[in-house]
């Protein structure tokens, strides 16, 4: 009887750490499953991003130069016998300003591009191939302009007098346009402070070297190193290897807002539920790994 229970007892045990062995494999999985899921996410939000930043500029170029095209019209229809010399004036201004800002543009989404890094071979050859096409639109329209002013010239329609109204209203628009574009600076600048913060993990000892951690507290000194720290758009960035089995969120984010889960090498990841319920109470996450 004895012999009987012992292997009935050894049968059970074996049960049991056969079914916490599979589970512990299942939670495993489903864990990396869930790190890999989020890596796909983030490619994908910031290939979505980079698609609409590029679309929009390339609307934006298109829309600029229709500007251009229906003030040639303008003109063209004030020529006539009874030219209106004010229509002229203020619509050659016009196309100058929006020459500016076609060339801006055009600029800015061969940035974009040069900065795409998610976006398809495919799609980047096609690109390429709109903004060389608004190379050349470019390259049209300065000479269809350059005819124009000769043709209105040689038809004394803007004279000395009107030039100097041309002049002068250039300046607004300069002005104009650079109050414009400080404003439009400002407010890039102010959606990346919005959606920016910073996150570091290191040992207590580089932590302390650094003043992140001082007496027990976080960020409370002068010292601080900031540039230790890596910058992150919140919006992007929503996990964070840390690549350790030992680790302490040191920094203030609210219960529920995050996880730590491991890897099969019972590596800690965190992770973001929340963004914004998680950086409501700080912007700096400070970890401390061993």
């Amino acid at each position: 009887m004895k012999k009987i229970l012992v292997l009935m007892l050894g049968a059970l045990a074996l049960g049991l750490v056969s079914c916490n062995t599979k589970k512990e494999k299942e939670d495993a999985a489903r864990m990396e499953g869930n790190s890999r899921e989020d890596s796909l996410q983030q490619v994908i939000n910031q290939m979505q991003n980079e698609n609409n930043d590029l679309s929009s500029m390339k609307i934006k170029v298109q829309d600029i130069l229709q500007q251009i095209n229906e003030a040639e019209g303008r003109i063209t229809a004030a020529t006539g016998e009874e030219a209106d010399s004010q229509v002229i004036v203020e619509n050659m201004a016009f196309i100058q300003q929006k020459m500016r800002e076609y060339r801006n543009a055009l600029a800015e989404m061969q940035q974009l591009l040069r900065n795409a890094n998610q976006l398809s071979e495919n799609e980047k050859k096609a690109l390429r191939a709109d903004i060389a096409k608004f190379e050349a639109d470019l390259a049209e329209k300065d000479r269809e302009i350059a005819q124009l002013r000769d043709e209105l010239a040689q038809r004394d329609i803007v004279i000395a007098e009107q030039g100097r109204e041309i002049a002068e209203q250039n300046d607004r628009v300069d002005e104009l346009t650079r109050q414009n574009s400080d404003k439009e600076r400002t407010l890039v600048e102010q959606d990346k402070q919005l959606n920016t913060a910073w996150y570091v993990y290191g040992t207590k000892d580089e932590l302390k070297a650094q003043h992140i951690l001082e007496d027990g507290e976080v960020m409370r000194s002068a010292q601080a190193n900031q540039s230790y720290f890596t910058e992150i758009d919140i919006r992007v960035k929503k996990t964070f290897p840390l690549y350790s089995k030992r680790v302490k969120v040191l920094s203030n984010h609210p219960a529920g807002s995050y996880t730590l889960d491991k890897d099969p090498q019972g590596l800690y990841t965190l992770r973001i539920l929340n963004a914004e319920k998680f950086w409501s109470s700080s912007r700096h996450l400070v970890v401390q790994v061993k």
